[in-house]
């Protein structure tokens, strides 16, 4: 049950609306995680922004969503992990093995397994992560830029994490419920 409720786009604050909309529009809908963020036009806004500066970005589609499963089941997000489930096989195209991999910080995909094995160390560490983890992560064929972009998809996931987690934000994607893994701590 959501402990912060959920406004529709006529019911938000004013300042949160257009922004409501203009996801409606892209979007079709609004998911409630964006409503509950409209409670402040300023952490939507920075969402928003921060959203879409992330995906403007090098890595795919398909790398963002495995990032995104791989925190969202390290923080025990349902909400999240339930989205980018939906976003991963929708989306990104991910096959089901690749998608419950993803959530434990794995691939069949040596590239990709390296990208998710870097990003569990940056949770597991809060970003103190160890020279051999990183040039692990560098050797694997990774640049600087790379390393930055993992830290901020890290970072947008966390937000969207812990908004949820407080809120225990009503699912409104296909439901898939959290499993024990070995989490990050």
């Amino acid at each position: 049950m959501n402990r912060l409720p959920i406004p529709s786009v006529e019911t938000a604050p004013s300042a949160s609306q257009p922004l409501l909309a203009a996801v409606k529009q892209q979007l079709g809908m609004v998911p409630n995680l964006m409503k509950v963020l409209a409670h402040s036009p300023a952490g939507l806004g920075a969402y928003l922004g921060f959203s879409a500066a992330v995906a403007s970005g090098g890595l795919d589609a398909a790398d963002r969503e495995r990032i995104a499963l791989t925190v969202a089941q390290a923080n025990g997000c349902e909400y999240c992990l339930s989205a980018h489930t939906y976003l991963g096989k929708n989306v990104a195209k991910l096959s089901e093995d690749e998608l419950s991999a993803a959530r434990e910080g794995r691939s069949a995909d040596a590239r990709s397994h390296a990208l998710l094995q870097f990003t569990q160390a940056v949770l597991a560490s809060r970003g103190q992560v160890s020279d051999e983890s990183l040039q692990t992560f560098l050797a694997a064929g990774f640049t600087a830029d790379t390393v930055i972009e993992v830290i901020t998809n890290v970072a947008l996931n966390v937000l969207t994490n812990y908004v949820n987690n407080v809120a225990q934000t009503t699912v409104d994607f296909p439901r898939v419920n959290l499993r024990d893994v070995n989490r990050a701590a």
